[in-house]
């Protein structure tokens, strides 16, 4: 699945463009390496979002394309933020 859909189903980012968005400034990153927004991600993948000046690091637990209200809690576990 590409990261920007990722990031929008895990409800980590809000809209798929603003996910797509922080990916051409290079502040998400797929195991350590600058993500496009079309990287695709697979489960056991490290993501690095920089928020601002705190950045989220995330491990991809589950890759869904139709996720249920509650269903994302389950798509990722959070490393460290």
């Amino acid at each position: 699945m590409r990261i920007d859909k990722y990031l929008k189903n895990a409800r980590v980012i809000k809209r798929r463009t603003i996910a797509k968005e922080a990916c051409d400034q290079g502040r998400v990153l797929v195991n350590g390496k600058p993500a496009k927004p079309g990287t695709e991600v697979e489960t056991g993948d490290e993501i690095e979002i920089i928020f601002g000046t705190k950045p989220m690091k995330i491990r991809v637990e589950q890759v869904l394309e139709h996720v249920m209200k509650d269903d994302y809690k389950e798509m990722y576990s959070i490393i460290n933020d």
